[in-house]
């Protein structure tokens, strides 16, 4: 990847710990891949299970230093701090009501912060843990991984270069099937936090994939959502959290959305798509498909746009890292993302700016997703009535 005013030479790699992600979990695996990607990061410590012995257990398992593989996040913090050689950052990947108490010890303790979302379980806590990281003039980077794609770089660039027009309508879907039955009962350990209110916070799928489409919508279009008519359901018999949303979106500037997410959409396995029209052209991208994004300018056929072909921008091409024809997707979109990590890291501890364009999510963008799931919550609660963000 070239960004920029990007050091390309980056010799020292940033020393990181991560808590969470030991056995049974998928997403540290993703983490740790994603922070190797371009050799911005290494793991030195982790505090991976919420057990010692699981944690020890699962350090060995990724070759982690034993004298660094911690029984508590607490003890982590304590620990990496006392050494000259501890850790820059820490990388959460814990179920959802740990991102904040983890965060507030890490930031507090001195450490950068890299945190999977949604950043908090309540609004509130996002308030708290935003005044805390700002305080602490520590960088706090949210892994809306979707973000990093090189064709959603594009569009956004598209968008702000004005090739739509002024937006009007915004379309974002996340279909998923994988809770259509009761996958909690399975021995899940994936499914079994996802659907407890008390491990994922109020929202269950909008908490879960209905976050990514409305950072996405949001990070693509600039535009921000203002009010929504949401209805969320729990077809699951017994199910706790919902694991369906409908709603309507009204954004600042007038544009109108909707917005669907999905667990038991049955034949559907990560169908993350969005559709951006204005009054100029139109936008329509799918996850499952991620190095093509199709551009509809009015009155004109159809465009193909692919990652490094024609009419590929310098958005785009920044963050791709293969030739043409060889597919990006996942791990790349996290790698991305934490490759501005690292240089937001890296400026923050030099005292410096970080170099032009970077466009990675930040605290704002959770605070953002708090507010999303508490009016979605809100709204159904009140048969779908009109609730403010």
């Amino acid at each position: 990847m070239a960004i920029e005013g990007r050091d390309e030479t980056h010799a020292r790699r940033i020393r990181y710990g991560m808590v969470g992600g030991g056995q049974g979990a998928f997403i540290g695996g993703v983490h740790r891949i994603a922070a190797r990607i371009d050799d911005r990061f290494e793991l030195v410590a982790g505090a991976l299970s919420s057990t010692p012995e699981k944690a020890k257990a699962s350090a060995a398992e990724i070759g982690l230093d034993p004298a660094r593989s911690y029984g508590s996040y607490e003890e982590m913090a304590t620990a990496e701090k006392a050494r000259e050689d501890g850790i820059e950052a820490v990388a959460i990947v814990t179920p959802n009501h740990m991102h904040f108490p983890v965060a507030k010890t890490f930031l507090d303790a001195g450490f950068h912060v890299i945190c999977d979302k949604p950043m908090t379980t309540t609004l509130a806590e996002a308030r708290e843990l935003a005044a805390i990281a700002r305080a602490s003039g520590k960088v706090f980077v949210l892994t809306h991984n979707y973000t990093g794609y090189p064709m959603i770089r594009q569009a956004r660039a598209m968008v702000a270069a004005g090739d739509l027009g002024d937006i009007r309508v915004v379309v974002a879907e996340y279909a998923q099937d994988w809770l259509a039955g009761r996958t909690e009962d399975t021995g899940s350990k994936q499914a079994g936090w996802r659907v407890d209110p008390e491990k994922a916070g109020a929202g269950g799928a909008i908490g879960d994939i209905g976050t990514h489409a409305h950072n996405l919508a949001c990070f693509v279009t600039g535009l921000k959502v203002e009010r929504l008519s949401a209805d969320l359901s729990s077809f699951v018999e017994g199910r706790r959290l919902d694991d369906n949303a409908s709603m309507l979106l009204r954004f600042a500037g007038g544009a109108k959305g909707m917005l669907w997410a999905s667990q038991v959409a049955v034949g559907n396995e990560n169908g993350l798509t969005l559709r951006v029209y204005g009054d100029r052209g139109g936008l329509e991208w799918c996850q499952e498909e991620p190095n093509k994004l199709w551009f509809t300018p009015l009155g004109e056929p159809k465009r193909l746009l692919t990652r490094n072909g024609a009419g590929a921008n310098a958005a785009s091409t920044s963050v791709s890292r293969l030739p043409a024809g060889h597919p990006e997707g996942y791990l790349e979109g996290f790698a991305t993302i934490y490759a501005d990590a690292a240089e937001l890291i890296r400026a923050a501890d030099e005292g410096r700016a970080p170099p032009e364009g970077l466009a990675l999510p930040t605290i704002e963008d959770g605070i953002d997703g708090l507010a999303f799931i508490e009016a979605c919550v809100a709204s159904s609660k009140q048969d779908g009535a009109w609730v403010a963000l």
